[in-house]
């Protein structure tokens, strides 16, 4: 247990479980990557159709995408996103998928 202080009062703070099956699972993150070959309303379309973005975040993505050279377009279980590269892939636009493990 945690105790917090607070000007005016204390107040007595659990700390919620940690799960440790899903703090040290692995997620993975589908990249997409520039080129000087695509145009952006391809990769807004793809990412519309393909990843279920709106054209506002197709849109923003797109903009990183030419900026940074690369960005992480979705968030997910491998299996969720392994369809989703594909489909990206067989469109002419060069995406992978990265795993990370996220703990503490």
């Amino acid at each position: 247990m945690i105790q917090v202080f607070n000007h005016t009062k204390e107040k007595d703070w659990e700390e919620p479980a940690l799960d440790t099956a899903t703090a040290f699972s692995p997620t993975c993150h589908l990249i997409v990557w520039n080129d000087d070959v695509n145009t952006f309303d391809w990769v807004i379309e793809t990412l519309v159709e393909v990843c279920g973005h709106t054209h506002e975040q197709a849109e923003q993505c797109a903009l990183l995408i030419h900026m940074k050279g690369k960005c992480a377009v979705k968030n997910g279980e491998y299996e969720t996103l392994q369809p989703m590269c594909t489909a990206i892939l067989d469109r002419g636009i060069n995406a992978t998928i990265e795993t990370t493990t996220i703990g503490y």
